[in-house]
């Protein structure tokens, strides 16, 4: 009634949003730890967009963490706006894996402008649809209501569906066609079903497992670590067909560089023997290409060789 307060059990309300702030904290964790091994890989396909998809992951856990944990009570008006965002969030997450599964057939060049800012900027749409879609359910404007609920079902279930199943398909169209390597797809059959484990046991059987474990846990706490398992699914699916092209990477360029002692010529002969790097680079010794006598090795009366090495009038003929 008005005007009393109602007391909860704290042990059972208090493990039950505990336990689940424990998989949103693990979530943000390993998503971290993705995020890092995805920026890693300079020259992979993709790299930009899909980590776009594992930024929106990451915030929705964190307001998930505010929702689940009683931080704002279910009863107070911040409650439903936290709600929306969420929803709104989540929206543009499923839109987002949905473009990603696109990038591998190459419709538009990834890593440009033309493709980052169109995935942007579709998934601010989207995030504005799911936004206003919960708002309007929550408050009842613009023929919504809390008893007319087909505009949030469609945002909140129906959506998420098609796209995980879009996306599935385009995934299994590119291994298949593309890919001599078949394990793969053995990481998309791993992810779809850790994503219908959770949709099943959060709306399924959230309530028999509430009360099977007396209110500690309950749907909520394994749909949300199905999901995580899901979301690792998508990177490992992601890191399996990328592969980072070493020629291009900044962390090889390190072994093809030599090392050049100046006392063993003027500065001329330096530039000269700079010129090295790139035959060396292309897999093909400098040696190889300089003149030599019948003897293989040049003389100091020789002709001095187009890589500028050895240095002129460093050496005698007798020492050779």
């Amino acid at each position: 009634p008005p005007g009393t307060k109602h007391k909860q059990n704290p042990r059972q309300t208090l493990p039950l949003f505990s336990a689940t702030c424990f998989i949103h904290i693990a979530a943000l964790i390993m998503t971290a730890i993705m995020v890092y091994h995805i920026r890693s890989k300079y020259t992979a396909v993709g790299r930009k967009e899909i980590v776009l998809f594992f930024y929106l992951y990451a915030i929705s856990e964190v307001l998930a963490i505010f929702l689940d944990s009683a931080i704002i009570p279910t009863y107070s008006q911040v409650y439903l706006y936290f709600s929306a965002v969420y929803i709104g969030f989540k929206t543009a997450i499923f839109w987002c894996l949905l473009l990603n599964g696109f990038i591998g057939f190459q419709f538009a060049e990834d890593g440009t402008p033309k493709s980052l800012w169109s995935l942007r900027l579709s998934s601010l749409v989207l995030f504005g649809v799911g936004l206003f879609v919960s708002l309007a359910t929550f408050k009842g404007f613009a023929g919504m209501s809390p008893t007319k609920q087909v505009g949030l079902f469609i945002v909140e279930l129906l959506f998420p569906l098609i796209c995980v199943a879009i996306y599935v398909v385009s995934q299994v169209i590119l291994v298949l066609r593309t890919l001599d390597d078949r394990w793969p797809l053995g990481d998309i059959f791993f992810g779809t079903g850790f994503f219908a484990a959770g949709l099943i046991l959060m709306y399924g059987f959230s309530d028999q497992i509430c009360t099977a474990v007396k209110h500690y846990i309950d749907g909520t706490f394994f749909g949300t670590l199905c999901m995580l398992l899901a979301v690792m699914m998508v990177y490992k699916y992601w890191d399996s067909i990328t592969k980072e092209d070493l020629e291009f990477s900044v962390g090889s360029k390190q072994s093809v560089w030599e090392v050049k002692d100046p006392l063993l010529g003027s500065e001329p002969d330096m530039l000269g023997s700079a010129q090295t790097h790139e035959s060396s680079y292309r897999g093909s010794s400098p040696n190889r290409l300089a003149p030599h006598s019948q003897g293989g090795y040049p003389h100091a009366g020789d002709a001095k060789s187009p890589m500028g090495y050895p240095p002129n009038g460093q050496y005698g003929g007798a020492a050779y």
